[in-house]
């Protein structure tokens, strides 16, 4: 567990960062792919006790410390899903009706990356955010970063080196920025 929390977790700014976010844009319908530790998901849950946070985790040993983290921060507005998340995706989506925010931290090739964005683009609605990690963590996951840019319904990107900030507000002009975070 050591070596996931050393090459994983994403740094406290980043986690403020996706607080902020949420908490600004009132998300209350969040699906995170990729639970880890749950430390991400947590700063999520925690921008409202009215939000739904479902987690998606491949491995039952990861997403059971991190159901125990859930427990000792008495965060009760997560529900953490196991298994694969190619399977347990489709029906996941099924159960919301919109999402709000979106945070992609889950396989990271851009066939995977690019499967679930399509596969979330029937949940998303003018004011969704998306957020994905790693965009330039290879190649490959730059080639996914740049196919998503031009999906006709992204609008506005933001690009903070370690992670994408994905608008679809039709009120807003296509721009493509790159900040330093």
């Amino acid at each position: 567990m050591a070596q996931i929390a050393s090459t994983s977790l994403s740094s406290v700014k980043y986690g403020q960062l996706l607080y902020r976010l949420a908490d600004y844009f009132k998300a209350r319908s969040i699906l995170e792919l990729g639970t880890s530790l749950g430390l991400t998901t947590s700063y999520l849950a925690s921008s409202s006790i009215y939000s739904r946070c479902v987690s998606l985790e491949g491995c039952p040993q990861i997403a059971s410390v991190a159901t125990e983290n859930f427990n000792r921060l008495d965060i009760k507005n997560i529900q953490i899903i196991v298994g694969s998340i190619d399977k347990t995706l489709p029906d996941v989506l099924n159960g919301f009706d919109q999402l709000d925010l979106i945070y992609l931290d889950a396989n990271h090739t851009s066939e995977a990356v690019l499967h679930y964005f399509e596969l979330c683009m029937a949940k998303v609605t003018n004011d969704s955010i998306l957020v994905v990690d790693d965009i330039h963590w290879s190649s490959d996951m730059e080639k996914a970063w740049k196919k998503m840019k031009e999906h006709p319904r992204v609008t506005t990107t933001i690009d903070l080196f370690q992670l994408g900030i994905v608008f679809f507000n039709s009120d807003l002009h296509k721009n493509h920025y790159k900040m330093r975070y």
